[in-house]
Parts: C-alpha cells; structure tokens; sequence
C-alpha cells in the first residue's frame, strides 16, 4: 500500500510540503495544475515547476488528481475530438515527470456533491454534510452554497466561470441519458487508452459522489453493476478505478469489501473515507475509524491487503478539527486526514504482523 497525500499547490492550500513531511508513511504527493479548466491545455514547463517542487521534498509525483473532461466530450458533441487530442497531450507530458495514475470522473454538471460544508458534529468538529431534503428543483441555491463556503480557494469541478452558465449547461444534457454517457465514455477512453499503455500511465475513474442520480442527471459508477459494466468498455488493465469508499458507501446497498475483492485488480488508487449514513438518505463525513461511521473501514483495509494491494492510496475527506475550518479547504483539513493515515497504517501493520506470525 503506497500511502500519499492531496495537496492543491503553493498558494492554493493552507497546509505545506513540509508539513506533510511530518506525516509517517506519507511517501507521495497526489497533485494537478488546479487553475486549469477542463479542455485546457497543460503547459509542460508548469506541470515540471510542481514536479519539482513535489520531489524537492522526497515525494513521489505518481499520482494526478484530477485531469478533468470537458463536457462535449461527456455530451458527446463534434467538438469532443478537439478535447480528447488535448487530454491526450497531457497525458504525453505527465509521463514525463512520472505520473503513473490520473484520477478523473465523468460526472455530468457537477462533481462531489454537499449541501453544507461546515456542518458541527455532536463532538464539536465540522464536516462536509449532504441533506437530501436540501436538493430541490433549483440547483443554483446548491452552487451557490458551495461556491460561498469556498474561502477563494479553488474548488475542483465547481469552476465558477462554468458553473455560471448552468441553464445552458442543463440544456445541453438534456439528451444525455445512462445509456448514451455510457457510449461517449466508451468514445473517450477508446481513444486515451492505448496512449495510456504506450505512455505507462493508468487511467482511473472516480465513483459518482453521491452514488446516484441527481437533478434527473444520469450517473453511471455508482454500484457493482455499473462498475462492471464500466470495466468492460475498455478491457485494459490501463482503464481502471480510483476506488472511493466515502462516494460509494454514500449508498449502504454497496458491499464495499466484495467489490474491492472483485475489483482488486484494476483498482490504481484508492481513496479511504467513511461516511456516517442516516436512514433518511442523508450522510455526513466522520472520521476514519469504523465505529464512527458506516463504512467498516478495517475490512476494506483487510480486503486490500488480503489481494496484496501494491496501488496508491490517501486518506480522503477529513473533519475540520481544533477551529481550523476558519483556514482550511473544505474537507481538506490537516489534523482528521493525518490522524486517518495513522489509523488505515495501524490496521495494515496489524495485518502484516498476523501474516508474518502465520509464516514462521
């Protein structure tokens, strides 16, 4: 299991490269060019200026997160092959500096999605909540909560030039069923893919956030089922998931241990978070340790480390702890995410102790 950390970039993030340094067992950095919009190019000479400042430190580059799809190529329209020539150029140039790995997600519209981000917890700390009462007919009282709670920072797949034109934006989806996002992704990564395994860089697809349609949005990596399917557009060990236990345990009909053990060989990189869910649908982000919340965190690490889990993972979401949410990014804190590091390696020494015991 090769632990690492997100981290937004200098100016971009309240916590630093040396910071994390103080984190045992953190070995990578997963980072972008977060000032770029999806279908824009990347500059080489700037994706080499974070590189560098990442392995100054002793990091690992190997994982970006996210390069995002522009949206004719999620609707599917003429101008996609533009788009995917650009995406195929940074791909190109993130091998250059050892990326391995790019997180993306095909979401319509919207990424993850919360109704409050700063919601207080019985203990006193604050997390991102989602309210499922709270999405109504009128997305933009939802944009507008996020984009208030933002503190300047910039807030991956809620673009505000983007996120401004959104009645054109629903227009333009309004043809976009499961099925037909299903083909344009097909379209796409048949396209990237064999780049990917000429340029030794695995693609990964994020799970829809929450694990279910909104806004009459189709979503389509959201169970088993639909990950199977997903898997076989493109039977390549290059198309792949980045595997969210926050995303898809949103939905308690998702057996997150079964799927890592089906899926094990084509999870690239893994996000660990857990989410506490109430019977009214609604959830809010807790801390990593399973008790708390309604992910069994212990048996997804055990069903890691049983299929010898070599990919990379971060501890995702945290709470906001100590009045740090005064600073921080949304669910980006540093105190809950270093405490979950510490708790996801003390369950997988545990289980690496077990095995050495049983081997002698």
């Amino acid at each position: 299991m090769n632990m690492t950390w997100r981290w937004y970039g200098e100016g971009n993030d309240d916590i630093t490269l040396d910071h994390i340094r103080q984190i045992p067992g953190v070995m990578g950095i997963v980072w972008s060019l977060h000032d770029k919009v999806a279908g824009e190019e990347w500059d080489m000479a700037k994706i080499q200026e974070v590189a560098d400042q990442i392995t100054s430190k002793g990091f690992s580059t190997a994982v970006v997160e996210s390069v995002n799809v522009h949206d004719d190529i999620k609707i599917g329209l003429p101008s996609r092959d533009k788009y995917i020539d650009i995406y195929i150029d940074t791909i190109k140039k993130l091998s250059k500096v050892g990326v391995k790995v790019i997180c993306y997600n095909f979401m319509p519209i919207f990424d993850w999605t919360r109704t409050e981000l700063y919601k207080e917890l019985p203990d006193g700390s604050n997390a991102l909540f989602y309210e499922k009462a709270a999405i109504t007919d009128n997305p933009q009282e939802m944009v507008d909560r996020i984009l208030q709670g933002s503190k300047n920072f910039t807030m991956p797949g809620w673009e505000p030039e983007r996120l401004s034109k959104l009645d054109e934006l629903f227009k333009a989806y309004e043809n976009v069923t499961e099925e037909v996002l299903f083909d344009n992704l097909k379209y796409f990564l048949e396209r990237i893919i064999p780049v990917c395994e000429e340029y030794d860089v695995k693609m990964a697809i994020h799970p829809d956030d929450p694990a279910w349609p909104i806004f009459g949005l189709p979503r389509i990596i959201r169970s088993r089922n639909h990950i199977r399917r997903f898997l076989d557009l493109v039977d390549s060990p290059y198309n792949g998931l980045t595997f969210c236990t926050g995303s898809l345990g949103s939905n308690p009909e998702n057996d997150l241990p079964a799927m890592i053990r089906e899926f094990h060989d084509r999870i690239h990189f893994a996000h660990i978070r857990n989410v506490k869910v109430f019977e009214n649908g609604d959830f809010i982000e807790v801390s990593h340790r399973g008790q708390d919340g309604s992910v069994d965190v212990a048996e997804v690490v055990k069903a890691y480390h049983e299929n010898g889990f070599i990919g990379y993972v971060r501890p995702d979401h945290g709470r906001h702890l100590w009045g740090e949410e005064k600073h921080c990014r949304p669910g980006y804190g540093l105190y809950d995410r270093a405490l979950g590091i510490m708790y996801l390696l003390g369950v997988w020494d545990s289980l690496e102790n077990e095995k050495n015991k049983g081997g002698k």
